[in-house]
């Protein structure tokens, strides 16, 4: 075990990261900074949350809900706020655990629901949109969603990037792209970079930031949206996206479902 200046949180020992006494165990550290580093980025953006009322979250992709739990817990049990959180996974057996970890720690405000993104009802909207390693355009899904919620606060790590991989078509950076590797590596920050690019068009100030140290996992990247209420901007940050987009040759799915929903005039 490892000292910890936390106090023992209930979830954390249920979940098996912190021993009774608070410290955590020496084989969960890395998943404990993970939880912690998520905890600040969401702390970063609280004051952008609705004031008054229950604050409504969506978590899609939730899987064992290591996250879920602790975002749960920052709001509520932290900030001292209402808190309506749905967790979103297509993993029943799994999502059975949760619930019933949910109820044992008395977190009345969150529950579990087996769907996948695409399914998942419009009904309720959301303040948080969270998506933590949703695989290739699931991520997409889980972004459109939240633009069309209005979401005040968007989370997700991106995984799985394949899209772009088999779109690309610039010439002129043939040296960059005929290396597998590079290539792979590249079509992914791009898709991000154009996610990033598309939620500034639909009034979010937007940040890529390293969610975890790449030595514990590559996939380490994640978008933070925060909605804004500016307009005078628009016309200029979509021709920014359209010039990215047409340069590399590729018709990113978040556009596609953005603009079915009648979101955006991209052209």
């Amino acid at each position: 075990e490892t000292t910890s200046d936390d106090p023992p949180a209930d979830f954390l020992v249920r979940l098996g990261i912190m021993g009774p006494s608070g410290k955590v165990l020496a084989a969960r550290y890395d998943k404990y900074r993970q939880i912690n580093r998520f905890v600040e980025m969401v702390a970063d953006v609280f004051a952008h949350l609705p004031p008054e009322g229950a604050l409504r979250v969506v978590d899609f992709g939730c899987g064992k809900a290591y996250l879920t739990f602790a975002l749960y817990h920052y709001l509520r049990c932290v900030k001292g706020r209402e808190v309506a959180m749905v967790g979103v996974d297509v993993k029943t057996e799994v999502l059975a655990e949760c619930e019933t970890l949910a109820r044992d720690l008395h977190y009345d405000g969150l529950t579990f629901v087996a769907s996948d993104i695409e399914s998942y009802p419009d009904a309720g909207g959301a303040d948080m949109v969270v998506a933590l390693h949703a695989c290739d355009t699931a991520t997409d899904d889980a972004l459109a969603r939240a633009v069309r919620w209005q979401a005040r606060v968007i989370l997700a790590v991106p995984c799985c990037q394949h899209e772009l991989f088999r779109q690309i078509n610039a010439p002129t950076m043939r040296p960059l792209l005929k290396h597998g590797l590079v290539k792979e590596r590249f079509a992914a920050l791009l898709t991000d970079a154009l996610r990033a690019s598309l939620l500034e068009t639909q009034g979010y100030a937007t940040q890529l930031l390293e969610f975890v140290e790449t030595e514990h996992t590559p996939k380490n990247l994640l978008i933070r949206a925060v909605r804004h209420a500016q307009t005078e901007h628009r016309d200029r940050l979509r021709r920014e996206y359209e010039t990215l987009r047409d340069f590399w040759g590729v018709h990113p799915a978040l556009e596609t479902l953005l603009a079915s929903a009648h979101e955006i005039p991209i052209g």
